[in-house]
């Protein structure tokens, strides 16, 4: 059995009469990647602001890395790292100075030898010396992630790493968090991506501040029983009304400029599909048979509840 990084127990955080963290309970194993997926507003940087220690849970217990969040933060702190949503790097000092701010703040007494690893490990090694003001979106957050690694935490914590990132800055940056997750460090993130979150060991889907499900991203997608055909098909708006109307289709979801619908186990009702869209005067241009997405569930959820 792998060793219990954090568990959660009953953990809930009331703003006022909001109910941000609704009692969630949770084990996360030490060299995971896990991430926890959620719309804005489902209590995911909450989640991650109280295991950190910046805000205080209204109930429930957490212990990380074996230190209860009440009465051992200090040891907590010690052992993680936090890159928050709005995470203050300084426009006015460079790379090299950055790192080396956060080094003192962590008391690393000997961290040039680390910094140069987390420089190369980053890609960042020849812009040591830029102003951080002068970075890109993309080479921020690298230097963010540096700057959260320099005291060499056995679990960090990232909200939201790749919001509002170029894609291209997005790819780097997984793989840096994938060679990471190679030297055992444990990796608590949050995000609204989905397609990110497929790459995780484990995955919890959050709403309303509270877990959906929680389980690796194949056993998440198996929840959708039956088949997902996409159809592209032209005009959109209208063919959604049409297709909910074919018998066999359970769900129709929309995504851009194309729809997915969960149809029963067998393929039979394909022809249907096509012959129903041509009727309502829609030109189905594609109608193919696809796996599962960790979205389709999600979506599938939603309406659920």
């Amino acid at each position: 059995m792998p060793e219990i990084a954090i568990e959660i127990k009953g953990l809930t955080k009331h703003f006022g009469q909001i109910e941000a963290v609704n009692s969630i309970d949770l084990v996360v194993y030490k060299g995971e990647m896990f991430s926890i997926v959620g719309p804005d507003g489902a209590g995911k940087t909450t989640t991650i602001r109280m295991l950190v220690g910046v805000t205080e849970p209204t109930s429930g217990e957490a212990k990380i890395l074996g230190f209860d969040l009440k009465t051992g933060l200090d040891e907590i702190k010690k052992r993680i790292g936090y890159l928050s949503q709005r995470f203050s790097l300084y426009g006015d000092l460079t790379v090299d100075e950055n790192i080396e701010f956060f080094a003192e703040i962590h008391e690393v007494k000997h961290y040039k030898e680390r910094r140069n690893e987390l420089l190369e490990f980053t890609r960042l090694t020849p812009f040591r010396k830029r102003l951080g003001e002068k970075l890109s979106g993309g080479m921020k957050q690298k230097l963010a992630l540096a700057c959260t690694l320099i005291h060499t935490p056995e679990i960090i914590f990232l909200d939201e790493p790749t919001t509002g990132v170029d894609p291209v800055s997005r790819r780097d940056f997984w793989k840096i968090l994938s060679d990471l997750l190679k030297s055992g460090i444990t990796i608590v993130m949050t995000t609204p991506y989905l397609d990110e979150a497929e790459r995780c060991t484990r995955v919890a889907l959050m709403n309303k501040g509270a877990y959906m499900v929680v389980d690796t991203p194949p056993a998440v997608k198996g929840l959708m029983k039956g088949q997902i055909v996409e159809v592209v098909c032209t005009p959109i708006r209208p063919a959604i009304s049409v297709l909910r109307a074919v018998p066999g289709v359970r769900e129709v979801q929309a995504f851009g400029d194309r729809l997915n619908i969960s149809l029963g186990e067998q393929s039979a009702e394909l022809p249907q599909v096509r012959q129903a869209l041509e009727r309502g005067g829609i030109k189905c241009l594609d109608l193919r048979v696809i796996p599962p997405s960790l979205e389709n569930v999600f979506i599938h959820l939603l309406k659920s509840e």
